[in-house]
């Protein structure tokens, strides 16, 4: 699966995924890094096909109003140690990733994962 993981969330997280056999990217990766537009984040996600990590409530709306990004992982964890979301993320992938095959919008939070769509 490919990810695009949003300016809030920490440049680990992609290089765990990506030891987790996934293919991930972080915002500051792109041309603009972390001062990347939430709508340029979308069309680079949507044309690359892969998955925005993010914490920020801008892209549920986006997402919900005008389908973009087209898939959406949202971080509803609070405030925690990058450990902690590290280990969340890799205790949680592959249930993270059969939820992604069937939805195009996922909520993971400190105590599981929910569908939303």
């Amino acid at each position: 699966m490919r990810f695009l993981v949003d300016a809030q969330l920490p440049r680990l997280l992609a290089t765990r995924l990506r030891e987790l056999g996934q293919e991930a990217q972080h915002t500051l990766d792109l041309s603009e890094g972390n001062l990347t537009a939430d709508h340029l984040i979308s069309e680079i996600a949507d044309q690359s096909e892969a998955i925005v990590i993010t914490k920020d409530a801008d892209f549920i709306t986006s997402h919900l109003l005008s389908g973009t990004p087209k898939r959406l992982l949202l971080v509803s964890t609070g405030n925690i140690s990058n450990w902690k979301l590290l280990c969340l993320f890799e205790l949680n992938i592959h249930v993270i990733i059969s939820a992604l095959n069937s939805a195009v919008f996922v909520e993971i939070t400190s105590s599981g994962i929910v569908t939303h769509g």
